[in-house]
């Protein structure tokens, strides 16, 4: 099946045997399409018993490949490393890493302690990385940055027509946004990466904690990682914003920055840096949904204006 993101697939398929030959392995049987979206295709290819896995990235996201490679060299071990990429397509075929977090102890949110910890000590180690993956084409969502996305993408007249009555509102939000993300920029907290999609899903156990799926990564305040992880981890549990089992999950993942301030003191910024990072996360949308049809948006679309209107509500804390 061809698709947007790969409009030959016998270009793929080419590679993927190539790279299989190149690193001794032998396809046993067809690669299978898996998932398909605007911004990725995702294959399964059988090699004797295993499988390995394809992944095409879409404009949108092609540093996911040369992100992958880089992350093996300065976290081996910590992260799913690649067989090999095609830095310049965005192509990456991958070993199979074993069971997800959410396999193996989907029912206890004791175990997303360990999960906040391990990827906090992981994004406190890459922060000397941060420049080298902004010029990998990581996409720089800095403090200094997000003020001028988020009125760039008010100003779209698509977003705009979304958005409906939540406009005006959010025009006037304008000015408090600057002053949070002045806040967050001042942060003795080091950039660094952020994963933007972090759940028991993304992580592999067993051999370690392996965090991979990296394709909506940002380099950003690493505290805006928890907007997404928090709120599935409420969704999935029932936890109400003031639950005591948020606060242990936020606090487990601010332990190994306590270098940088107390952990009350840090605690202090994990509301602004979620607050701000939701026009990050509205502008990966923007941007996965570029070359989507007309289906494709009536599924996806309403993504980005959806997460322009959080900026209105009370978060997950």
């Amino acid at each position: 099946m061809d698709s947007t993101v790969v409009p030959d697939w016998s270009q793929a398929l080419a590679w993927i045997d190539d790279t299989l030959t190149g690193a001794g392995l032998r396809p046993t049987g067809p690669a299978e399409q898996t998932r398909v979206r605007p911004w990725s295709v995702l294959a399964k290819v059988p090699v004797g018993h295993r499988t390995v896995w394809f992944k095409a990235n879409g404009h949108c996201s092609t540093y996911e490949a040369r992100l992958l490679a880089a992350l093996a060299r300065w976290a081996p071990g910590r992260v799913l490393e690649p067989i090999a990429i095609d830095a310049q397509r965005g192509w990456s075929l991958l070993p199979d890493g074993g069971q997800t977090l959410r396999a193996v102890a989907a029912d206890d949110p004791a175990h997303w302690e360990e999960l906040l910890s391990r990827h906090a000590e992981l994004q406190r180690d890459l922060a000397p990385h941060a420049a080298d993956m902004v010029v990998l084409g990581v996409p720089d969502m800095g403090a200094g940055v997000l003020p001028g996305h988020f009125a760039a993408l008010l100003d779209d007249p698509a977003v705009a027509a979304a958005l409906g009555d939540d406009l005006a509102r959010l025009r006037a939000y304008q000015p408090e946004y600057e002053r949070l993300c002045a806040r967050v920029g001042g942060s003795a907290v080091p950039v660094s990466v952020q994963h933007d999609d972090l759940h028991d899903g993304n992580v592999l156990v067993g051999d370690g904690y392996r965090f991979f799926d990296w394709g909506d990564a940002s380099v950003a305040h690493p505290f805006a990682v928890l907007l997404i992880a928090l709120r599935v981890a409420a969704e999935r549990y029932g936890l109400r914003p003031g639950d005591p089992v948020l606060a242990r999950l936020r606090d487990a993942y601010l332990e190994p920055w306590t270098a940088y301030g107390t952990r009350a003191q840090l605690a202090t910024e994990v509301e602004p840096a979620i607050q701000a990072a939701k026009v990050s996360r509205a502008l990966s949308w923007q941007r996965s949904l570029a070359d989507a049809d007309e289906q494709e948006l009536a599924e996806w679309g309403d993504a980005v204006p959806g997460w322009l209107a959080e900026l209105l509500v009370p978060n997950v804390l």
